[in-house]
This record gives C-alpha cells, structure tokens and sequence, in this order.
C-alpha cells in the first residue's frame, strides 16, 4: 500500500516535470507553481493537496495515468520506480502493471544531464549532521 506521503512524493516528483493533476472527473487541473519552501511542501502544494483529497473534487488523477489518487491510497497500490526513467510509478499490488509510465509523452525524458526531481530538503538537519561530524573530527584530533 503506498502510504499518504508516498503518494505527496509521487506527486512532488512529477509536478517538478511539468505533469498536472486532473480534479473534478478531468474538468479542472493543478499544477502548483512553488513545491517546496525551505525544508517542506509549499503551502501552493498542500492547498493541491487538501483540494485532491477533498470529497468535492470528485475523482483525482496525475496527467497520463488511469489510476485516481484516492485508489493509490488504497491497500491495492503501491509506488515503484519506472524501468525506463526511474521514478515513481503505481503498480496494482495484484494484477495487470499499467500500460505506461507518464513520462511516455515527455520526449526529453529520462535526461541525464539535468538533476532529476526531489523531495523537500531540510538544510538545517544537513548543517546540524556536518556540524556534529566536524566536532566528533576535532574531538578525535
């Protein structure tokens, strides 16, 4: 079962691209412009979120994919990466695989010359890890 953040990390990746969330049976689109402030979801991405997870926005789905958002969040579900590109994909637990990833349509995707999406990074947990390996460094010393 992919679990709820799992499924904001599919969501984030894919938005980095450019993929929209379709809400409303199809009739309306998201695609947050920011993602990520400092070291969480943006508060754009977690009105997206809120809107998706909403009983009023009907069924939900990435751009190019079948399965709703509310089926990823069911037992049936799970995220692996993609054979070709390497990022998240649903993957029925038991049954049929999808038919494509949705990188299908972007011709330059997978590009190893650019950095590829990523989570939320917290700097302040980075600076904190480096600063305690530098004192244990000058403790040894």
């Amino acid at each position: 079962m992919a679990s709820t953040l799992e499924v904001k990390q599919y969501l984030a990746h894919w938005f980095q691209l450019g993929k929209k969330v379709y809400t409303h049976n199809g009739d309306r689109s998201l695609l947050p412009s920011k993602i990520f402030n400092d070291m969480d979801y943006s508060k754009e991405f977690e009105r997206c979120w809120d809107i998706i997870l909403s009983d009023r926005s009907g069924d939900c789905y990435l751009e190019d994919t079948s399965q709703t958002i509310a089926e990823l969040l069911t037992p049936t579900w799970e995220l692996v990466d993609c054979a070709r590109c390497s990022m998240l994909i649903p993957l029925q637990i038991a049954g049929i695989p999808p038919e494509h990833c949705p990188c299908i349509n972007l011709p330059q995707w997978p590009n190893l010359d650019v950095p590829t999406p990523r989570l939320a990074v917290s700097v302040r947990s980075k600076l904190t890890n480096m600063q305690e390996r530098l004192e244990r460094l000058a403790g040894d010393n």
